[in-house]
Order: C-alpha cells, then structure tokens, then sequence
C-alpha cells in the first residue's frame, strides 16, 4: 500500500491527556501507516476524509523537535504518552528519528516517557530507553499472524513485538501488553486470549486489556474485515460492545479467571468498566 507523505507545522508538542497515568500525549505524526482497521484515532482528529484514508496519509510535524525543546524548559514535570494518536515507531520514523530526539529530549528534562507501539522499531532506541524515567507498552490483539495482518495491515507481527517485551524487560526496563481492542468473535475466543496471556507469562509482562471502541467512522472501516471473517457481525457489533455490557463483562471474567490460573497480572484499561469478578 502506498502512502502519501507530507510535513506539517504544530504549535506544541506537549498536550494535556485525560488516559489514566499520563499527564501529557506527544504524537511526532499526524496518521499511522500502521493502518489498523479498528484504530479510534481518526475520530479524536476529526476529520471524515482522514479517518477513510488512515494508513494511506501521514503527516510528520517537522517542527515538534524545536517545540519541545522549548517546552521541556518551563512545563511542569509528568509522564508523557508516546504516542496516543499515531504510532511513534512507524515506517517513517526510521528515516526521520521525531520519536527518537523527542524522547532523548524528555528524558534529559526528566519527563517519565511510556512509549505505546506496535512496531519492533523500537529496539532501535534501546540506547535511550533505560530502566529509570521510561516504560514500554506493546499492542497485541492477536498472536495469529494471519489475523493481526488482516486488522494491522502495516504493524509488526505478533511475534516480533513479543520480542520487544522480552529484550526490554530483560534490560530492566517496566513494561505492559496492552491486549485490545477485543472485538465479539474475531479474538475473543478463549483460544486466542489464552495465547496471548501465555506470551505475557513467558516476558513477565502485565496485561493491560480494553474492548472495541466504535467511535465515528470505526465500523465504515473495520466491516470489510468483519464481513469476510463472520458474516453479519457488523450489523450485530452495536450492540454487543453497547451499554448491556454483557459480552464484555463474561470477557473481562475469562481473562481474569486466565492471567489468576497463569500468575499473570492483568487489569482493565479504564477501571469505571463494571466490575467482572
């Protein structure tokens, strides 16, 4: 898939985030050639155009470097989301290094930097990425290949990001699996969770686990993907991710009955979620 590139000026790289634990969100990029059919980001964006083209445009902010420099210098200190918005580890990022200089900049400042991505180009910056001030997190949905190439067309394998959990932690460096979005019926199966709570097992890694959010435009793009896995799940998917919350709490219950029968710490991305236990 081609993408189409081109440079952008933003006004401030630090912006104030309302995710648990983190104080401010840095995204280097604007879009993700990652592509993930399920990604919520377009519709914080906020533009239609964008979100039906996500993973076909990317904006790189040319002058994020410059902006942070000068905000690490008289913003207060707090952790900061890498990235929230975008993935800081995607293709264009090996060529440009905007996550690189920006997290060597933090943590030079002394921002506690939690780095999100999908991507083994991370272990690039295993350099920077030390065990005091820096935390990893890797999305995993699935660990079939086959399936995480049909929802995460330009992410790194599953595989491969299992590795960036077993060097990181291996280097003393904290890190997390964050298992989701789970959808109804492509990877909620017992199966499939099992596998990917066995991977967290075998790199010691806590699972931090969240379902499907349909947010604007997310269903015009996951329903290709759905239709040729499970016919008739797209017109079904409202309401089994709806308010009755039915199908999640017997999920968040088999994941946790899973991680206690595995000794795996797990928890839920957003605690207010009615309790499964």
């Amino acid at each position: 898939m081609s993408v189409e590139y081109s440079s952008i000026i933003c006004k401030t790289a630090l912006s104030p985030s309302k995710l648990p634990g983190l104080r401010y969100s840095l995204n280097p990029y604007r879009g993700c050639e990652h592509g993930c059919v399920y990604c919520y980001s377009p519709s914080v964006i906020g533009d239609r155009e964008f979100a039906m083209n996500w993973g076909k445009v990317v904006h790189p902010k040319q002058n994020i470097v410059e902006v942070l420099t000068r905000e690490v210098k008289r913003k207060p200190k707090g952790v900061v989301g890498v990235s929230t918005v975008c993935d800081p580890y995607q293709q264009l990022e090996a060529k440009l290094e905007l996550t690189r200089r920006c997290i060597e900049l933090l943590s030079r400042y002394g921002f506690d930097v939690s780095i999100q991505t999908k991507s083994s180009l991370v272990l690039r910056d295993v350099d920077i990425i030390k065990p005091h001030g820096f935390e990893v997190g890797a999305t995993i949905t699935t660990m079939d290949r086959e399936l995480a190439g049909k929802l995460e067309p330009g992410a790194s394998p599953p595989d491969a990001r299992a590795h960036v959990l077993e060097e990181f932690a291996s280097r003393g460096v904290e890190t997390w699996l964050f298992f989701g979005p789970i959808i109804p019926e492509i990877n909620d199966s017992a199966e499939s969770i099992k596998k990917v709570i066995e991977m967290a097992k075998r790199t010691n890694t806590k699972i931090i686990y969240d379902k499907l959010n349909l947010r604007r435009w997310v269903l015009d793009r996951l329903a290709p993907v759905l239709e040729r896995e499970r016919l008739g799940l797209t017109k079904r998917l409202p309401a089994l991710t709806g308010k009755k919350l039915g199908w999640w709490l017997r999920t968040c219950s088999l994941i946790e009955s899973i991680c206690r029968g595995l000794e795996v710490k797990c928890e839920p991305a957003f605690p207010s979620w009615p309790s499964a236990l």
